[in-house]
């Protein structure tokens, strides 16, 4: 998808990507210029909210109490 530069340096999000992001009138956009390309980030009201569920089925739970065992191995020695 593509968008053009206005005389007061303005673009449209494509409807599309509107659509897909959730992006409403007002929100806020970051921009990341990483010197080679650019991002722009919706930022969202309640990022909280905005995490929620993205880590079902990643079993934390079992990853968080493996690492601290061996947190405690590695401390006994």
């Amino acid at each position: 998808m593509k968008s053009m530069v206005s005389k007061r340096w303005q673009t449209v999000i494509p409807a599309a990507i509107r659509r897909r992001h959730k992006i409403r009138e007002g929100d806020m956009l970051e921009w990341i210029d990483d010197g080679e390309t650019i991002r722009v980030v919706p930022i969202t009201s309640d990022p909280v909210r905005a995490l929620r569920g993205r880590a079902k089925g990643e079993r934390l739970t079992e990853w968080l109490l493996t690492a601290r065992a061996e947190d405690r191995q590695r401390e006994r020695r």
